[in-house]
């Protein structure tokens, strides 16, 4: 795993990245193709217009230390696939984690990527004494993905899974 900072605005912002994907900020010009998967407080964006208003609240919760967002990006072919990050639980010394992959992307490997460079970002850097991650019952390429992670099953209710690293 390779971590840079880069500067994007007024503020530097940790880049990571291995062979395969590069996660870095999300920029202006990403929000068109995150559409599809751009959510706030559980509500989907509609259209480019709210998609860039909810990444205006992703911006302030990063300049308040509350979470880490980061675009995943095809390093061979610089497209976007979608985003993960730590999203509440930092002011803790904990870390929930998120991740959303286009439909294009799904099941190509770059999920694995992208949470084994968040996990290793979390601990390392962040020092998280905890990291957990939710799911629905019914998504099953998650459930997998966690799991082969090393992330165990500590809560299920209703319709929601919870997982939490193991062995940290």
């Amino acid at each position: 795993m390779t971590i840079t900072t880069s500067s994007i605005g007024n503020d530097n912002y940790p880049e990571l990245s291995d062979e395969r994907i590069l996660l870095r900020k999300v920029g202006a010009a990403d929000i068109p193709a995150l559409v599809p998967i751009s959510f706030y407080d559980g509500i989907q964006a509609s259209d480019v217009t709210m998609a860039m208003a909810m990444q205006a609240k992703i911006d302030q919760d990063l300049l308040n230390g509350n979470s880490f967002h980061w675009c995943i990006i095809d390093r061979l072919s610089g497209q976007v696939v979608g985003t993960c990050g730590y999203y509440r639980g930092l002011e803790n010394g904990e870390g929930e984690l998120g991740c959303v992959l286009l439909s294009a992307f799904r099941g190509k490997g770059y999920m694995s990527h992208a949470m084994r460079l968040t996990v290793a970002f979390g601990k390392n850097k962040l020092a998280l004494r905890r990291i957990w991650a939710v799911t629905t019952r019914g998504n099953l390429q998650a459930i997998k993905l966690l799991e082969r992670l090393n992330f165990i099953k500590i809560a299920d209710r209703n319709d929601e899974i919870e997982y939490e690293l193991a062995n940290r």
